[in-house]
């Protein structure tokens, strides 16, 4: 799939054009859909009270919560090159809004359990956010893009830790108890999601030059059938072993973030015996990060690629893993609170830094089946996260034993990185697209001045 048009600079302050006003949608709709899909995280010690669950039950509805991403993200690309990233991220928020405020309906573990496995679904958002950027921006800048839109989404798994329990705090103030206090409170999430659903409907487009209808009618873009169907697409993304080397990646790096997601504020809660607030706001630190972290990682990806093309965006993702294991293994090793936080930010920088380098990867892999790749290596993230849960639902193993067997996961899977090769002519290729993406940009910003 060939989209012309894309935008070679990133103009932050403006939504004046389809590619920003697609880069700003999607980044806040990502970030609202964490706030959906984690907004019980940081409640889970009130909840757990309240429905009596146990820590093996607690980790069920964690891998509930990420398991079902894995199908929704394979689906939601292919469908992304049938209808188009707007349609497809306004039916999700829309219909993933319904279990969020469900779940206060919620009385027992299985109904918690099934109301989580649905949530689950919005996760997928990842991957239309990572798409939508894709078609809209150029190699030069495409990286950046990429790790930007979704750092800033992931961001919200770290407002979420912090706003959530606010906002509990304030349903307690109007006079409710704390059996009802959470169930309330969850209904704020979801109606964010819905309205901005129908935001993103009325306000973006699917390409720099119209929807992907118009683009077809016009005889721009081929018809989703065929060789260009969403079965052909998904079959060339699935044979390529590339694909499912980034796939292992990504589950090292964004499967470790939601996992910390999810048990970070009952981590801090149990272990160094702090209030729930105060968990969740040193739990939420972990996810700021993402405020510039995950840019990075596709800044550097960019960079990297401007002296050694796709070879160095590899390179730089294979640095950015190790370096993410060996920081966990630390992390796992601290019992000093101050320590432990420090060890942790340092860890999240090169987790994030690492989903960024990933996706700074991915557009290259195969452009007519960008939405299965990147469905396919986005659902990675989260068959990462439901590995990575069964660590910690074990009664036998206690989370810091958890986090130093993960650490050493994270450093195995970084050797998958080096999987990914291309052919010279895609080389070539690639690295004349960038130089002429540059030359484009420095020519708009000389007719700027």
């Amino acid at each position: 799939m060939e989209i012309k048009n894309k935008a070679n600079r990133i103009r932050l302050f403006s939504l004046k054009t389809p590619q920003m006003r697609a880069f700003h949608f999607s980044w806040f709709a990502f970030h609202i859909c964490f706030f959906g899909w984690f907004g019980i995280a940081p409640l889970m010690a009130i909840v757990r009270d309240d429905l009596g669950l146990t820590k093996t039950q607690i980790g069920n509805t964690i891998i509930a919560s990420v398991a079902i991403t894995i199908v929704v993200r394979l689906i939601i690309g292919v469908l992304c090159d049938r209808i188009g990233p707007r349609k497809a991220y306004t039916w999700l928020l829309c219909l993933g809004s319904l279990p969020v405020m469900a779940i206060g309906l919620a009385s027992s573990f299985e109904t918690f359990f099934l109301a989580r496995l649905a949530i689950g679904a919005i996760g997928a958002s990842f991957v239309i956010t990572q798409y939508h950027t894709s078609v809209m921006f150029a190699p030069n800048v495409v990286g950046t893009a990429n790790a930007t839109s979704a750092g800033w989404g992931n961001l919200g798994g770290g407002t979420t830790q912090i706003v959530m329990p606010l906002i509990f705090s304030g349903m307690l103030m109007l006079g409710v108890n704390e059996a009802f206090g959470w169930r309330l409170a969850m209904v704020v999430p979801g109606v964010v999601l819905f309205f901005t659903g129908i935001a993103y409907y009325l306000f973006t487009q699917d390409a720099p030059d119209g929807n992907f209808d118009e683009l077809r009618a016009r005889g721009e873009l081929p018809h989703a059938k065929g060789e260009h169907g969403m079965g052909q697409s998904f079959k060339a993304a699935a044979k390529d072993i590339r694909v499912w080397a980034l796939f292992v990646v990504y589950a090292a790096c964004f499967g470790v973030e939601l996992t910390i997601n999810n048990i970070a504020a009952i981590y801090f809660f149990d272990n160094f015996e702090l209030t729930l607030a105060t968990a969740g706001m040193i739990a939420g630190l972990f996810g700021l990060m993402n405020i510039f972290a995950r840019t990075l990682g596709g800044v550097f990806s960019d960079l990297f690629a401007r002296n050694n093309g796709l070879k160095g965006r590899v390179r730089w993702l294979f640095i950015a893993m190790l370096c993410e294991g060996v920081a966990l293994l630390f992390f796992s090793q601290m019992h000093v609170l101050t320590l432990a936080i420090g060890i942790m930010l340092v860890f999240s920088l090169f987790v994030q830094m690492a989903e960024g380098a990933t996706f700074g990867v991915v557009p290259f892999i195969n452009k007519k089946a960008l939405g299965a790749v990147a469905g396919i290596v986005g659902a990675g993230g989260n068959a990462g996260a439901v590995a990575a849960g069964f660590l910690f639902r074990s009664e036998a193993l206690t989370y810091q034993q958890g986090l130093f067997y993960l650490g050493i996961a994270v450093i195995l899977a970084s050797l998958c990185a080096l999987v990914v090769r291309f052919s010279p002519e895609v080389e070539a290729e690639e690295s004349a697209a960038y130089r002429n993406a540059a030359a484009g940009d420095e020519t708009s910003a000389l007719s700027l001045r």
